[in-house]
Formats: structure tokens, sequence, C-alpha cells
């Protein structure tokens, strides 16, 4: 059992059937009943395309009986098609032959598309746009009428019968319809327009009254209504060229104030960037003619462009504006005075005028302040190296009695104090130099790093001078000490003083201590930490000495220094390098030991009991 035909191919091959047989009747040639059967030999498919293209495709056999006669009258008709410009997509000469209702129905659509539709032209629109303008237009004033499309806009009858009262209103009285009767006013609308008016009724009352009526069969419908009317059309055409002259007239108003508002608009911004470039002034820093440069940059990629652009549009608006009023024959249009192309290349001639002046005037500022960042900084480096060299051979030429010396070494570190406030302005002229990308400078030799360091290092010879000249001051007052202890003492005590502020934090006294033999536990030495710094952020060098004056006492006798290399060696007859680093003992001491110490006989170690036997006999 075959399937069922699609209800658009039904509706289509009767609307087609009926569209074409319009053509071929009045020709008094035999019309077409069945696409598949009547179309399979080209001959009625060459009738048709001459009748409708109004040309004459030559020779072909009139009778064909065999498949490749009818096959070659088929292609003599696609040939044609093709030659008139229109596309064909997926048929050949046996889909015809062979009767493809669906191919078949596809080629007949782009034949009324091309022949009866495509010379359809409203307001520029063409085709399909164009057809359902015109029905739209044609149906504006009746209210329960929306055509949108060539569908579902047409079911209830109603655009049928509103065409027909807008163009036969003798025919029917649209205001008297059963709006609500769709059948009742289809059937009356095909029937006058078929019976009064001699539209072909392409359609049947059921092929439109669906939900969705087949939009190819009531476009081609539709089409013939377009072309029975089109004669009844003049008046509205008239009317509409006076509708285009008022247009026009109205258009070329609008056009010319436009174009003076414009130009009044553009005028004035250029006159207001020039007042604001002649108002500019620099306060002197290079982030403020930076900023001002960067402005500038920016008017001239946006700003400017813009008003180039807008400069161009003007001009091509007054030209539109003449050729315009040329083409209508109307009065040629003059800017009003000020107001003229040549008045808007005058202004921008003075915009570029001042243009060059603030391109000029923000170089010059820039160069000034570079230039004057280079005197700025070479002036305070030289100024900060000349107090540095000051110092260093003050201090180099220090000489006398220690409290004289110290006086002196406190006057130094006086002098160069002022150095390090300097240093800071110097720092921040450094980092607006590198702001304004300045790399030479032919004032001074000197970098902010190298004076920075240079002063550090002067800063810490007065701090070692002064530190040095205080413990030699305490050093000549510990009577109990012997040379050889005091200046072991000052050694450990310079070993850990990491900070260089001649004073040892609990840490660095904790090992000062370990490294001299004196280990505490944590708690013990949070308790004698407190007691020797008295109060004091830190131990100072002299309370560090006077605590090893008072511990020393009882703790270097042979027995007692014995015991400790004891422990220092965790109970072996022999004390290896790594104990000895272990107990933080100073490299240099522990290189010393190992020079005088004998080694021990069956060990990597040195034989400290042999050691001490040796010094104490």
């Amino acid at each position: 059992m075959a399937p069922p035909i699609p209800a658009w191919v039904a509706t289509q091959n009767k609307a087609f059937l009926r569209w074409t047989n319009s053509h071929l009747e009045p020709h008094s040639i035999s019309p077409v009943t069945s696409f598949e059967t009547d179309f399979s030999d080209g001959v009625k498919l060459i009738q048709l395309l001459e009748i409708i293209g109004d040309d004459n495709l030559g020779r072909y056999a009139t009778r064909p009986k065999l498949r490749v006669q009818k096959a070659e009258n088929v292609i003599i008709a696609l040939e044609y098609i093709k030659r008139r410009g229109i596309q064909l997509y997926n048929i050949g000469a046996e889909d015809i032959v062979d009767g493809n209702i669906k191919l078949i129905l596809g080629l007949l659509w782009t034949l009324i598309l091309n022949f009866s539709i495509s010379e359809i032209n409203a307001e520029g629109h063409t085709a399909k746009e164009g057809l359902l303008l015109w029905c739209q237009r044609k149906t504006v004033n009746y209210s329960d009428v929306n055509i949108t499309d060539f569908s579902s806009s047409w079911n209830d009858g109603l655009a049928f019968c509103a065409l027909l009262d807008r163009h036969r209103p003798d025919l029917i009285d649209f205001e008297k319809l059963d709006k609500t009767d769709a059948k009742g006013n289809i059937e009356l609308a095909l029937r006058l327009a078929s019976e009064e008016v001699g539209i072909p009724q392409l359609l049947d009352v059921e092929d439109v009254l669906v939900a969705k009526p087949d939009e190819r069969s009531v476009m081609t419908y539709v089409a013939h209504w377009f072309h029975a009317f089109s004669a009844l059309d003049k008046i509205e055409t008239a009317g509409r060229r006076v509708e285009k002259f008022v247009e026009v007239m109205s258009s070329s108003i609008d056009l010319q104030h436009s174009y003076e508002d414009r130009v009044n608009r553009i005028l004035d911004e250029i006159a207001g960037q020039i007042k604001a470039w002649q108002k500019a002034s620099f306060t002197g820093t290079y982030s403020d003619a930076k900023q001002q440069h960067i402005e500038f940059s920016t008017y001239k990629t946006r700003t400017k462009r813009n008003w180039i652009a807008e400069k161009t549009q003007i001009s091509s608006m007054l030209g539109n504006i003449k050729t315009k009023l040329t083409t209508y024959g109307l009065r040629d249009y003059s800017p009003p005075r000020g107001l003229g192309l040549s008045d808007l290349d005058g202004a921008w001639k003075l915009l570029l005028q001042a243009e060059a002046v603030r391109s000029r005037r923000i170089n010059e500022a820039i160069r000034d302040i570079k230039e004057d960042l280079r005197k700025k900084f070479a002036e305070t480096a030289n100024t900060i190296s000349e107090k540095i060299e000051a110092a260093s051979i003050d201090l180099i030429s220090l000489d006398g009695e220690l409290e004289e010396q110290q006086k002196l070494a406190k006057q130094i570190e006086g002098k160069l104090e002022p150095a390090e406030a300097l240093l800071g302005s110097l720092k921040r002229l450094m980092e607006k130099l590198e702001e304004a990308k300045v790399e030479e400078n032919d004032y001074t030799v000197y970098s902010y790093d190298e004076l920075e360091y240079e002063f550090q290092l002067a800063k810490e010879a007065i701090n070692k001078k002064l530190a040095f000249i205080e413990n030699q001051i305490v050093a000549r007052s510990m009577t109990n000490l012997t040379p050889i202890q005091l200046e072991e003492f000052e050694s450990v005590f310079r070993y850990f003083d990491k900070r260089q502020q001649n004073s040892l934090e609990e840490v660095e006294f904790a090992a000062a201590l370990a490294s001299l033999g004196l280990v505490y536990s944590e708690e013990d030495m949070h308790e004698v930490y407190d007691d020797v710094r008295e109060g004091d952020p830190a131990v100072s060098f002299e309370q560090f000495i006077r605590f090893m004056v008072d511990v020393t006492e009882d703790q270097n006798t042979a027995e007692q220094v014995l015991q400790s290399f004891m422990e220092v060696a965790d109970g072996k007859p022999y004390v290896t390098e790594f104990d000895l680093r272990n107990s933080l003992i100073p490299d240099g001491m522990i290189e010393q030991l190992e020079g005088i110490m004998p080694k021990y006989e069956s060990e990597e170690g040195l034989d400290y009991v042999q050691f001490m036997e040796r010094l104490c006999i």
C-alpha cells in the first residue's frame, strides 16, 4: 500500500496545475491534467516556458516516443531556464521524465517565483517581500486584517475580502461581513475574484480553510490578485509620487538643518579645544607634564579622529543635499554665512596650528623637567659624596687620648647625619628620574645605590670606631684581666655582635658564653641575661667584660678547664674539630688549638688530657 500523499503536495499540485493551465489555455493548448505524465515528454513544459518567457526555445521533438527524445526535450527546457539566470537545485531531466512530483512542484515554484512574482516591486522590495508589503499596504485600514505571511494570515478569508473591498468596493461590503464565518468569507472572495475580476481560482475553499495553508500555493494565487489589481493602482502611484516629492523636500530640509547643527557643533568644539590649550599651564613636575602628554595623545587618537570622520561626513552630507536637490530639480542649497566648508577648513587650519604649538610646549616642558631632575640629582649626589669623603678622612685622622678620640668620633658621626636625610631626597629624585625614563646624567658619576652603599660603610666605620674606643676605655679599667683574656673576650664579643651595635641580644649573648665554655639552661640564661644587662635593651661590651671578670675568677683553674674539655668531648679522651665547632668556639681559636694541641694516638682528634698536663706541670 502506497504512503498517503502529504497535504502540501496535493494543495500545490492543484494550485500549480491551475496556474499552468491559466497560461496554456489562452493559447489553445490542451490543459495539463497530471504533472507526472504531461510533463514527462517535455513538450508541455517547453510550451509553458515559451509563453511565460515570451521566447522561442527552438526545435524540439513535438511527438517524442522514445525515452531519449523525451529526455532531450526536458534538457532543452532546463537549459533555457538556466540561460535566463535562474538557479535550479537537485533536479535533472530524468526526474521529470520519471514523474517525480515533489521535484516537479519545486521546479514549478521556481518558475512561478521568477516569472510571476519576481517582477512585483513595492517600495524597493521584490518577490515575496514586495508582494507581502503590497498586501499589507492595501489592507492597512482594515482592523480585522493582519497579514504577516502567506499562510495562516489568509485562513479566515478576511484578507481576500479586504483586498476586494479595497479595489472593487462595488462587489463587497467588508463592514457587513460575518467576521466569524471563515468558510463563507473564503468562498465569497474566491467566487467574486474569479467571476467578477477574472482571477483564476487556483485554490479551493478547503485549501485555505486549514490552520496553516500551503504558503507557496497561497503566494501563487495572491500574485494573480496583484497583477489583476495593478492597473487600478495608477492613482495610488500618482499619490505616492506626490508623497515621495514631499518626502524628498522634507528630507532635504532635515538634512540642511542637520548639516548646520553638525558644523556649528564641531566649530564650537574646535574653538573650545584651542582655548583650553591656550590656558593650559605646567606645575613643573614630570607626572603633570606626562599626564598632559597622555591627554594630548588621547586627543590625537580619539577626539581628532572623531573630528576628521565628522568633517568627512559633513562634506559628504552637503554633497548629498546638493545632489538630491539637483535630481529633483529643486533650488540649490548654500550654507549660511560662517557654516560653509571653507569656514570649517579655516577652523581646521587653526586647530592644526594650535596643535603644533601644544605639542612643542609639552615636549619643551618634559625636556626642561628632565634636565632639572638631572641637575638636582647630581647636586644632591655630589654633596652626599663630599660629606662621606670628609667623614672618612676625619675618621682616619683620629689620634690622641681615647676620650678625645671618642669626642671627635661623635662629632664626625653628627656631621654625617645630614647625608642620611640627603639620601632620602636622592632616592626620591632617582624615582622621579626612573619615572621620566632618564638613564644618562652628565652632571655626576654617582648613582643612588653606590652612595647608599658608601654611606652605610662610612656609618659602619664610625660605629666600629666608637665601639672600639669605648671598649678600649672599658678594657683599660679592667685590671683583673690579662691582655690575652681581654683580647679573647673582645674577639668573641665582636664575633657575635652581628648587628654591629656594640651590644649583644639574648641569643647572641648565649652563643658568646657557650663559645667560652659557659653553657646555661634556657631558664638560667634568661635570668643571667636580665641580670647582666641591668635593664638596658641589650648587653653592652662593658657589661659583658664585667660579667666575664666575675665568672673567670673561678673558671680558669686547670681542673675546671680540663672538665670543660671533657664536656665538650662528650666524655671522650679526645676532642674533635666537630666537637669544638659544636660548642661554638670561634674558628680562629679552633685553628689555634689544632696548631698547639697534640694528636690523639688512635683516633682523628686532639688529646686534651696530655695538652692540659703539659700546660699545668
